[in-house]
């Protein structure tokens, strides 16, 4: 019965014309297609063929940086963080660039972070603990350890975040470039790969939207997102802006807005940064229902006047927004036709059709892989993840686009962000009020 199966899936290929397999197949091979491959593609080879022109040229900037090396504020806003602060403080202990201040801010903990924080900061490792005793949010936290900042720039982190030794050297380089760059994202990856399924899936997943998504999009000039986990900032310029609009979504948020006062933004794969991931998944839906709100929230709702032409519009930040849009939202409700239309008009060869679509986009994975791998600093270690991109078809285009839909409509017809646990009430309805 296998090998009857399999006869009849091979032959469907050739019973079909090129034109009726594009019908079946249309949203594969007209959008997705090339935009997480054609791109990638050629990043790749552009990166690979200039190799050495980009030596150069980050050979002058780090003789630039360590000819001026200016001071660094390190800023660590966070609640209950106390159990990280050890292995943060070590890890910036080994540093290759060593000319920074740390500046933590606890955002109204109810665990052992005080006693912890105020313990490093008697015993030097720290430079300034300041605690909120009443939670004021992430963003209101990173506004209070700006008040303390004397560097030069900014680099914001997670608590839970650890580095290669030369990453806070790396994130600085590009602000050396002479490109009149603001903000400067790093590259965020999984270091708890290993601990479950869920994990390792999310460890492909950044390869794929960070490691390799960031630097297509910095190439592009439409990069639009630093993590918070990772990222650099001038200080002068974060001033400027009042520093950080409260609500979730704050990152996104502070990057529109360096883009919209001209500032280019740019990704530094070299500036490693490991993060913990969700172990499972029903924490990791909480995650990325929040994270999916805000493009609903910031780049449809907060940062319209982005689609508008006016005094200050940049062609640049209009076609990154676009881009956003379409391929994130309204290409994401597109597909719940698609599939719909493969239904109605394929439902006698469903059991071939439906096997063949996850066949192509596993087939797209394991390309996009190898050529994330090409590029990568540690592709011996992420070698072992190509067991599991098989899974990545239905995590990302079933269980994710699910969320995202979900995350969608709640933002839409209920402003569901302002509702949002991971942000105290009092400020959410404050940026209600003032459509933050």
């Amino acid at each position: 019965m296998f090998v009857d199966y399999w006869e009849y899936f091979v032959n469907y290929w050739f019973e079909k014309s090129y034109l009726e397999i594009i019908r079946t197949f249309w949203y594969f091979f007209i959008l997705e297609l090339p935009r997480f491959l054609l791109f990638d593609f050629i990043i790749v080879i552009s990166v690979i063929l200039n190799r050495q022109n980009l030596k150069t040229r980050y050979q002058k900037a780090r003789k630039l940086l360590w000819a001026e090396m200016p001071l660094i504020s390190v800023i660590v806003p966070g609640k209950n963080e106390g159990k990280h602060l050890y292995k943060l403080v070590n890890s910036l202990k080994e540093q290759t660039y060593f000319n920074y201040e740390l500046i933590v801010v606890d955002d109204g903990s109810d665990d052992e972070t005080p006693l912890i924080g105020r313990d490093l900061e008697k015993n030097g490792y720290i430079d300034k603990f300041v605690r909120n005793d009443v939670r004021g949010g992430k963003a209101s936290a990173a506004n209070l350890a700006l008040r303390y900042t004397k560097g030069k720039y900014i680099v914001h982190l997670d608590a839970d975040t650890s580095f290669d030794r030369d990453s806070i050297e790396n994130i600085l380089l590009p602000f050396f470039f002479g490109e009149n760059i603001g903000a400067v994202g790093g590259n965020i990856k999984v270091r708890n790969a290993e601990d479950s399924f869920c994990s390792t899936l999310q460890a492909i997943e950044y390869l794929n939207t960070i490691s390799m998504g960031r630097i297509v999009s910095t190439e592009l000039g439409i990069y639009r997102i630093i993590s918070g986990a990772f990222g650099a900032f001038r200080t002068d310029v974060i001033k400027r802006l009042g520093g950080w609009d409260i609500g979730p979504g704050l990152d996104g948020d502070i990057t529109v807005k360096f883009r919209k006062l001209g500032y280019k933004i740019h990704f530094e794969p070299k500036a490693v940064g490991l993060t913990n991931a969700p172990t499972n998944f029903p924490t990791l839906s909480k995650q990325r229902l929040r994270w999916s709100k805000s493009l609903i929230r910031f780049r449809i709702r907060k940062h319209s006047d982005i689609y508008i032409p006016g005094k200050n519009f940049n062609l640049l930040n209009f076609i990154s927004f676009v881009e956003n849009v379409t391929y994130d939202v309204i290409l994401n409700f597109l597909w719940w036709f698609y599939i719909l239309d493969i239904v109605i008009n394929n439902m006698r060869m469903l059991a071939i059709v439906i096997p063949l679509k996850v066949f192509m986009y596993m087939i797209m994975d394991f390309v996009q892989f190898t050529l994330i791998l090409m590029i990568s600093e540690r592709w011996k270690k992420e070698l072992k993840l190509y067991l599991y991109l098989p899974a990545m078809v239905f995590y990302n285009s079933y269980y994710m686009r699910f969320i995202r839909t979900m995350a969608y409509f709640k933002e839409i017809f209920w402003f569901s962000s302002y509702k949002d646990p991971w942000n105290p009430a009092k400020t959410s309805i404050k940026a209600f009020r003032n459509k933050l």
